[in-house]
C-alpha cells in the first residue's frame, strides 16, 4: 500500500546544524544524504516529509556515534521553537489545559505525532505515538518528542520540575547518562508506551498569562490553518486504529464510532480511496510489529497484546499468514540484519 508524505515544520530540527557541528562532523552532508536542502531550514513554518526527519535523525545518531542525538537535539528547544501555538499555550491557566491545546494544534506541528492525555488519579499520563512506517525506525524521532514534550512541560511548570516516569517502547542506551540529566531520572525501556508520566498537581498550578488579545487572533488563524489541513478519512482511521489496538477492540463499528460516523460511511469513504477496513487495520499492525520486534526487547506475548490480540496463537497465526514465517524466525532475522546496519 502507498503512503501518503506526512510533512512537518522545518522547526523540528531547529538547532540540528549547529549540534552536529559541535560533534565535529560536517551537517550539510548529512541533509544532501536524505535529500534535503539547508537552505529549508531558514524558514521554521516551511513544511518537509516526516519521513525524511525520521531517516537524517537515524542516520546522524548512527553515523556519529551518538546514541542520544535525539535528546541533546530537545535539550535546544524553547516553547518558541512551536511558532504562533507557543503564544495559546502561554495564554492557558494551567499546564494542564495548554497540553490539551497543544494536542488540539498537533497537526499542525507534525502530521505523525499523536499525543493522548490519560487522567488517572493522582497522575496524567502523556501517551506519545509515531505514525509507523515500514522500514523506518522511530527511536530518534520518538525520544526527540519526549524530550520537547518535557521541555514545554518545564517552561510552562518551573526549570525545576520532572516527571515521576519516563517510559519509551525501544530498548535501552548504552549509556544512560546524558538520559538521566536531561530527565531528571532514568527513564524505564522496553515499556508499553512511549511518554511522561507526571503528578496532577503539578499540572495542576495555575500561571500568569501573557497577552490574552494576542491570542485571541491567533487561536483564530490556528483553526483556520487546521480546516484547511484537513488529511482525510483513512489518516483519521489510521490514528484511531493506533488508539484502539492495544484495548484489544479494534473494529470497524468501533472505529466509526470514535469519527461520529456510521459503519457503512466509513467503509465506502474508505473504498473511494480503494481500501478497506481490514487491509488498513492489517497495514498499522505490520508495521507495529514490525516496529516492536525491531527496536524493542519485549517478549513476544506483550508484542501481541499491543497488536490488540487476546492470545500468543492468534498473533503468531496472523504473523505467519502476514509475514510468510514465524515472529522468533523472523525476528532473529530481522534484528541481525538491523544490527549490522546500526
Amino acid at each position: 500500500m502507498q503512503h501518503v508524505d506526512k510533512l512537518i515544520r522545518s522547526a523540528s530540527l531547529n538547532g540540528y546544524i549547529e549540534l552536529v557541528e559541535s560533534l565535529g562532523r560536517d551537517p550539510y552532508a548529512f541533509l544532501r544524504a536524505v535529500g534535503l536542502s539547508a537552505r529549508v531550514l531558514d524558514n521554521p513554518e516551511a513544511l518537509i516529509p516526516s519521513h525524511t526527519v525520521r531517516e537524517l535523525l537515524e542516520a546522524t545518531a548512527r553515523d556519529t556515534g551518538v546514541e542520544d542525538f535525539a535528546l541533546r537535539l530537545a535539550a535546544r528547544r524553547t516553547l518558541s521553537n512551536l511558532g504562533p501555538i507557543s503564544l495559546v499555550l502561554k495564554d492557558e491557566p494551567t499546564p494542564r489545559q495548554a497540553l490539551d491545546t497543544l494536542c488540539h494544534y498537533e497537526k499542525l506541528l507534525s502530521a505523525t505525532l499523536i499525543t493522548r492525555i490519560e487522567d488517572a488519579g493522582q497522575v496524567v499520563v502523556i501517551r506519545e505515538e509515531l505514525l509507523p512506517r515500514a522500514g523506518l525506525g522511530t527511536r530518534q524521532a520518538m525520544e526527540l518528542a519526549v524530550g520537547v514534550k518535557m521541555r514545554i512541560l518545564r517552561e510552562l511548570i518551573g526549570p525545576q520540575w520532572r516527571p515521576q516516569q519516563v517510559c519509551f517502547t525501544h530498548r535501552p542506551p548504552a549509556d544512560m547518562a546524558y538520559y538521566r540529566s536531561f530527565f531528571g531520572r532514568n527513564p524505564t525501556f522496553n515499556q508499553p508506551f512511549n511518554g511522561l508520566v507526571c503528578a496532577a498537581a503539578d499540572l495542576s498550578m495555575p500561571h500568569t498569562r501573557d497577552d490574552p488579545g494576542a491570542a485571541y487572533f491567533v487561536r483564530g488563524y490556528l483553526e483556520t490553518a487546521l480546516r484547511r489541513r484537513d488529511e482525510g478519512i483513512r489518516e483519521a482511521c489510521r490514528e484511531v486504529i493506533l488508539a484502539l489496538l492495544p484495548g484489544g477492540r479494534c473494529t470497524a463499528q468501533l472505529v466509526a464510532r470514535h469519527l461520529r460516523i456510521d459503519r457503512r460511511t466509513l467503509h465506502r469513504h474508505l473504498s473511494d480511496e480503494g481500501l478497506t477496513f481490514s487491509a488498513l487495520l492489517n497495514q498499522v499492525r505490520s508495521e507495529l510489529a514490525m516496529r516492536h520486534l525491531l527496536e524493542s526487547d519485549l517478549p513476544v506475548g506483550e508484542v501481541a497484546v499491543l497488536l490488540g490480540f487476546s492470545a500468543h496463537s492468534s498473533f503468531s497465526h496472523w504473523f505467519r499468514a502476514a509475514f510468510g514465517c514465524s515472529v522468533s524466525h523472523w525476528r532473529k532475522q530481522s534484528v541481525g540484519e538491523y544490527a549490522l546496519a546500526d
